[in-house]
């Protein structure tokens, strides 16, 4: 008496083949969604309106007596704030440069980066020699 011992097997071809398929189903039945930023074309000025000015830097200095200037015009302390936001209305960007006597303290510096801020420009450089 002889006893074979067959194995079964499962024949996956089949199994592949269904596999493959559904893939293509589902890639042809979900499309690509793809979603990006919206986008806004730069539009060119009109002609008659007048050229905005470059903008240059701002410097604002605290001199060796402490007194304040914004790009070499002297303005006082109580004023620097009012000054900011009036240069700052109709500028894209809102970047300030400090540059502050070497002997004098930080608090001085410190003082006019606080007036800044209060001023909405929150991009403040220190200049340093």
């Amino acid at each position: 008496m002889s006893m074979s011992t067959g194995k079964a097997e499962i024949n996956v071809t089949p199994l592949i083949d269904v596999l493959l398929v559904l893939i293509i189903i589902f890639m042809v039945v979900l499309p690509e969604h793809s979603v990006g930023l919206p986008a806004i074309l730069p539009q060119p000025a009109p002609p008659d309106d007048n050229p905005i000015p470059k903008d240059t830097d701002i410097v604002v200095s605290v001199n060796q007596d402490r007194s304040i200037s914004v790009n070499q015009q002297p303005v006082a302390i109580e004023r620097l704030q009012e000054r900011l936001r009036a240069i700052f209305a109709s500028r894209a960007t809102r970047v300030i440069f400090v540059r502050g006597y070497r002997d004098l303290d930080f608090q001085e510096i410190a003082r006019v980066i606080d007036i800044a801020k209060g001023a909405d420009v929150f991009q403040v450089g220190l200049i340093t020699e």
